[in-house]
Order: structure tokens, then sequence, then C-alpha cells
């Protein structure tokens, strides 16, 4: 087995930072009826530190998950999206934030925000914690962005290849030991 190393692409506190910042932002947005759906399972950390820096920020969402998947357990997305769980709450007439770790593709994004608006969503917002550009296969701008991330396949703060490295409190890059 290869050894590998882990090298920190944005750290935690960068990270923490930034989702304050983040939270100003939808705010800003002066959002009604907020219903928060974290798209399970890459963003459950972002989710999580974000809905409390919504709290602090004076917002008071109510929050959802749903598990839509492209990926599985390969590293690139296969270009079909597949609903594992769906979300309980009724959506007609609400403000939706769907939350999701990385903006690459864009296909798992661009299908939640269809599922959502064709169920009545007043507005679906999104905000992802990385935004990859240049991988875009559908046309789909996020409302809120953490950071630009550079085309490295990254891990760590609810990310993972395989499941592993979800743990981490930053977003790091898998390198293999040279």
């Amino acid at each position: 087995m290869n050894k590998t190393r882990l090298r920190v692409l944005f750290d935690a506190d960068t990270i923490a930072a930034r989702n304050l910042a983040l939270a100003h932002e939808i705010k800003a947005a002066a959002p009604e009826r907020l219903l928060v759906i974290a798209v399970l399972k890459g963003s459950f950390i972002f989710a999580a530190d974000l809905i409390r820096a919504l709290h602090a920020a004076d917002l008071t969402p109510e929050v959802e998950f749903v598990s839509l998947s492209s990926y599985r357990d390969a590293t690139v997305s296969s270009g079909t999206v597949t609903i594992l769980h769906d979300v309980e709450s009724d959506v007609r007439g609400r403000d939706v934030l769907l939350i999701d770790d990385i903006l690459e593709s864009g296909r798992t994004l661009a299908f939640a925000k269809d599922l959502f608006s064709a169920r009545g969503a007043k507005r679906v917002m999104t905000c992802v914690l990385l935004e990859k550009p240049g991988k875009r296969a559908v046309s789909l701008d996020p409302d809120f962005v953490g950071f630009t991330c550079p085309d490295l396949f990254v891990v760590g703060y609810g990310m993972d290849v395989a499941h592993a490295y979800r743990q981490l409190p930053y977003v790091g890059v898998v390198e293999p030991e040279t």
C-alpha cells in the first residue's frame, strides 16, 4: 500500500471565519421562513457549523437533510444523481438554502435546486463550502461560496475518499509521499 500525506488547503480557523461571513451574507439576502437543507454526506460538518453561524447572525432556520449521490465510491461524478434520502418538510412557499460541500460538475446541486423549485419553494438559494469553477458540466452559479478551490481532490471537513478523512477539522489534499 502506498503511503500518503495530507496537505492542508484551508485550515480550521480560516473556515470558521468564512462561515461567520457567509452567515452574514445569507442574512443580507433577507430569507423568509428559511429552511436549510444540508446535502449529505459531505456537507454535514460545514452545514452544522454554518447553521450555528446563522444562529449567531440572528437567523432561525428550520433544518432538513437530503442525501443525493453522483459519486458512490468513485472520485469522479457518474453524471447520474440518485435520491438516497428525501426531506420530510413541505417546501412550498418557503425560502430554501441548499448547503453542499463542493460544487464541481454542478449536477447534484442543480438536481436539488430543480427538485425543490418544482416542489414550490419560493426561492432556492445555494451555498457551497468549495467551488471548482473549471469543472462545471451544467449551468449553475452558487449564491454563496466559501472558497474557490483549485482542481485537486480534497478531503476533510466532512468530505471523504471512500468514507475516509471526513473527521478532519480542515480541508486537505491527499498526496503520495515521495
